[in-house]
């Protein structure tokens, strides 16, 4: 179904952004995507380059009568996070993605969408392929991994980019405009473990948390949704202090910036145990739907028998393992005093997973203050250190300061003013837009983001809202007419 979506009005964003759904391009796995964007500005006969990092620039001209306005650069990000339901078969480094009008929607069937960043990268594509717009001189800046990290932002030379102004396409509300964002740091744990052989007059099931809507850990952690990982390792706690359990391994999440949809644990009970444990899974899943019913109406928290697994964690990393993340911060620690509504304190325990000897648990600590993210980064480190693990902290990244007396803020406000009769509300993020580590590299760019509305990004019940792409792009069209002489 994804071609009727290229019908869709305004045509010649829709048929870019399909163009996009059928090149994959999950984060680090960019070659095709960066080289159909190369050949793209190539085709257009506009001068195109690609950087050591991946980062791809075109540049266009201005039109006629436009050419003394400042240089302005349209920015977005070509991977997209490669979220999929467990029951979708779909390989993100083959397949391309199954775009559908849902209504008033466009969303994916059984994955992610790719809105985020598509839809911005689309509007970039317009403007350059466009004959009929007016514009000052364009530099359409492509970022590379901006979701596993921001490499194409962190990896951005100084002096490559002639612009004066920034349009970062990656916000998630109409008639919203983003001036301010948080920073971020990694968190990676590792637990060794000793394999021990499973006796063989144990039981062996699989438990499993499934139907958690999951989500952005920036834009969605406000919402209080459920985390698979906390889940499955509170249950985990009752099971191995109170019954004889054992766990074998333990596989939940996916990437850092996905707060956890699903989380799966095979383990072992002595048979006389085992109706005890079929009666505290389904006392536990009462408990999970009574405190989430109306956040998460499909969780779902059920045990099935499995074959023997290979060999179970020893008892002593198990107890450290299970007792750490159950204790470990997640999701919002501390509300802005500065901005109503804004988080400015989280973190995301992302994911849990075991394999031959070695747990890892990865986690993304944000926060629009620096010393607060570092405070909450380093309690983390303290907490699994205790347990034992080992602790990398990395990929440090900066917030983006809001400038209220931005020239462009005000032009843009003027600018939705006069076409839709009302103000844009002015906004933080509690996610790591690119602008933060771009405006480290020029800091002289007036900066600022908008874009449609997507919701549930990074997870596959992502969409995007098909009148707010249109408006989008109309507004986009009316800021270029005005943006300020230099």
């Amino acid at each position: 179904m994804s071609a009727e979506i290229k019908n869709l009005d305004p045509q010649i964003i829709w048929e870019h952004f399909y163009d996009l759904t059928q090149i994959p391009r999950p984060s680090k796995h960019e070659d095709a995507i960066q080289d159909f964007m190369v050949a793209f500005g190539e085709k257009l006969g506009l001068e195109t380059l690609k950087d050591e990092v991946g980062n791809v620039l075109i540049r266009k001209a201005a039109t006629p009568g436009m050419e003394d306005r400042k240089g302005v650069i349209l920015q977005g990000h070509l991977d997209m996070v490669p979220q999929k339901n467990s029951d979708t078969s779909h390989d993100f480094t083959k397949d391309p993605i199954d775009a559908f009008v849902d209504g008033d929607w466009v969303t994916a069937n059984g994955t992610t969408l790719g809105a985020d960043n598509g839809i911005g990268v689309a509007a970039a594509m317009a403007v350059l392929s466009s004959n009929d717009l007016v514009h000052g001189p364009v530099e359409a800046l492509f970022t590379a991994e901006e979701e596993t990290g921001m490499a194409g932002a962190f990896g951005l030379q100084p002096n490559w980019i002639k612009g004066d102004i920034l349009l970062n396409m990656d916000s998630e509300d109409e008639g919203e405009l983003y001036v301010g964002c948080a920073g971020g740091i990694d968190a990676s744990v590792e637990f060794e473990y000793d394999e021990i052989v499973v006796p063989s007059d144990l039981v062996s099931f699989r438990l499993a948390v499934t139907g958690l809507k999951g989500g952005h850990s920036g834009m969605d952690i406000i919402l209080g949704l459920a985390n698979a990982n906390k889940l499955m390792v509170r249950f985990l706690r009752y099971a191995t202090r109170e019954m004889d359990v054992r766990l074998a391994n333990i596989d939940g999440g996916s990437l850092r910036n996905a707060i956890p949809r699903e989380a799966f644990a095979e383990i072992v009970v002595p048979a006389e145990q085992v109706d005890a444990l079929k009666e505290k899974v389904a006392e536990f899943e009462s408990i999970y739907i009574a405190e989430f019913c109306k956040k998460e109406p499909n969780l779902s928290f059920k045990v099935d028998t499995c074959n023997t697994p290979a060999s179970l964690m020893d008892e002593y990393t198990q107890d450290n393992l299970i007792d750490a993340v159950y204790s470990c911060p997640n999701g919002v620690i501390r509300m802005s005093d500065d901005m109503e509504g804004l988080v400015e304190t989280s973190s995301n325990l992302a994911s849990v997973k075991s394999n031959k000897g070695v747990v890892k648990v990865n986690m993304l600590i944000r926060s629009s203050v620096e010393s607060a993210k570092m405070e909450l980064s380093e309690r983390i480190e303290s907490l699994f250190q205790m347990a034992d693990a080992e602790v990398v902290l990395s990929g440090s990244y900066p917030g983006w300061k809001p400038n209220l007396d931005s020239p462009i803020l005000k032009e843009m406000q003027e600018v939705y003013n006069n076409k839709w009769g009302k103000i844009p509300e002015i906004r933080a993020i509690h996610a790591g837009l690119e602008c933060g580590l771009l405006g480290s590299q020029y800091p002289n760019w007036d900066m600022i983001s908008f874009g449609p509305t997507i919701r549930s990004p990074h997870s596959p019940d992502e969409k995007v809202n098909i009148e707010t792409v249109a408006k989008f792009w109309e507004y986009l069209k009316e800021t270029l007419k005005h943006i300020p002489a230099k």
